[in-house]
């Protein structure tokens, strides 16, 4: 029980070290993210206003030319390429910026995703460590009280046999005499004074 508390506790700590990892890359992440999507803005607002001057200038440009007999085609097609790449430009930004917004919705979402769960099982690992350091607990008092008694029954069992071995040759020999039988059974009821003695904890002198 201690070994799986052992490798709970481990558990738990790396769970809140991925979850601490994650975190701080997370805010990494999003921190890039919001500084794409800004720049993509800027950049976005910044052709639209480029596509603006060129325009007028084109625009004005083409009056300047107007009074030439033959049109000329050069500026126009200038303008037509020009103003094509600003367009496939700003795209380009809009694009990214959109592109990068779904990506930081997605992330954050995976990443709400793992907190969610790494703190459900870190909560579910902490009860479930609560509950064995309980039982471990329990088991240690009761091993405790196992070991007393059985060093009570152990004392007891010692002061049987050594009764036992005190008693023993009165009950095996044969033919002895009156007074080795009275001897023997002075010694007995000493024996047994003995034995009452050692059962209720008190010493011997």
């Amino acid at each position: 029980m201690a070994e799986e508390i052992s490798d709970l506790t481990k558990e738990v700590a790396d769970i809140t070290a991925s979850m601490a990892e994650s975190t701080k890359l997370r805010e990494e992440e999003k921190s890039s993210n919001t500084q794409t999507i800004a720049d993509a803005k800027d950049a976005q607002t910044a052709v639209a206003k480029a596509m603006t001057v060129l325009r007028q200038f084109y625009e004005q440009a083409g009056e300047a030319t107007a009074f030439l007999q033959s049109p000329y085609q050069g500026m126009q097609s200038e303008n037509t390429g020009v103003m094509g790449m600003m367009e496939v430009i700003e795209s380009d930004f809009a694009r990214l910026e959109a592109d990068t917004e779904a990506g930081e919705s997605s992330a954050q979402k995976e990443y709400d995703d793992f907190t969610t769960k790494s703190s459900e099982n870190k909560a579910v690992k902490n009860k479930s460590m609560e509950h064995k350091e309980a039982n471990k607990q329990d088991q240690e008092q009761e091993l405790t009280l196992h070991k007393a008694d059985l060093e009570g029954t152990q004392k007891e069992l010692d002061a049987a046999l050594s009764y036992y071995d005190k008693l023993k040759p009165s009950c095996v020999d044969a033919g002895v005499s009156y007074d080795d039988r009275v001897s023997r059974r002075k010694e007995e009821v000493e024996s047994l004074q003995e034995a009452l003695k050692i059962l209720n904890g008190e010493d011997i002198a």
